[in-house]
């Protein structure tokens, strides 16, 4: 509890900051979600055993040729992903969250793909399973999601990070459609994230297995604690880069600021997963802003 306590203290701190840094800078905002939008696609299409990789994300984004044959599904895949993570981007602005918003989101992700369950929640027999994990009977899918926003929505006094982490484990948990749960869960995140004033976060395809962890500790504990410590770290990650840019730091890899300061890039690396530095991982590759005066 204090842990996460700790880490929503030092988010609330960083968000101060990216207020102050962001006034008049709502072009370069513009641009840092535009770049970050293929690594967001290819990590959370990665966590769902896509084979493509973030550059061929970004080749499919920019309509360039590939060296290698992708089904149909992984471009249209990564084209409404993208699709979806650009438009909540202003839509969570002027929208609440509600079932209508989910069932859109999902049509626009689905679309082309699986045009006979795009927009619409689990019916009838359709059953689905995750692992060892049975989701509940069709019939329960509208209820329970109704409960799970209500819930939601009355924490809206309670720290962040344990209000995100129980929705996703719930909304898994549920598996309301047919096809693309763990895609949809994901932009609902950011959808409330943004809706609220926070940055949205890009939780890793490195750290898939300790995503799978929390959902089974949600499952066989009804414990919320790996999440929240996934959710924590995303977050502060996501305020680490934007901040980087938004203060005009100069941004190098790790591994040069340890070789210029001459201190052990393995120790640096451990406090950067443990975000107890200002790094950030992008194109999985750690980075730091350091001030412009400084070596």
């Amino acid at each position: 509890m204090t842990k996460v306590l700790n880490v929503f203290n030092s988010i609330n701190s960083l968000r101060e900051r990216y207020y102050k840094a962001s006034m008049g800078k709502d072009a370069l905002i513009k641009i840092i979600a535009e770049t970050g939008v293929a690594e967001q696609v290819y990590n959370s299409n990665a966590i769902e055993n896509s084979t493509l990789t973030l550059e061929e994300t970004e080749k499919i984004l920019l309509q360039i040729d590939l060296d290698r044959y992708i089904t149909e599904r992984e471009i249209f895949e990564t084209k409404n992903l993208a699709r979806v993570v650009s438009y909540i981007d202003k839509k969570a602005k002027e929208q609440e969250l509600n079932l209508e918003v989910i069932l859109l989101l999902h049509k626009m992700l689905i679309a082309n793909i699986r045009d006979d369950v795009a927009g619409r929640f689990r019916k009838d027999d359709e059953y689905v399973r995750v692992g060892n994990h049975i989701a509940p009977n069709p019939k329960e899918v509208i209820g329970r999601l109704e409960k799970m926003l209500a819930e939601y929505n009355a924490t809206s006094h309670e720290n962040i990070i344990k209000r995100i982490a129980r929705l996703h484990l719930t909304f898994e948990y549920i598996h309301p459609f047919v096809d693309g749960n763990g895609r949809i869960g994901r932009v609902i995140n950011n959808y409330l994230l943004i809706r609220e004033g926070f940055v949205p976060i890009n939780i890793k395809f490195i750290d898939r297995k300790k995503y799978y962890d929390a959902f089974k500790e949600f499952d066989e504990k009804g414990m919320t604690t790996i999440m929240e410590e996934i959710v924590g770290k995303a977050l502060t990650n996501s305020y680490h880069k934007r901040l980087a840019h938004l203060e005009g730091k100069k941004i190098i890899t790790l591994a040069d600021y340890a070789k210029n300061n001459k201190i052990s890039h393995s120790n640096l690396i451990n406090k950067a997963v443990r975000q107890t530095i200002e790094a950030f991982l992008e194109k999985n590759v750690w980075k730091i802003g350091i001030d412009n005066d400084k070596r």
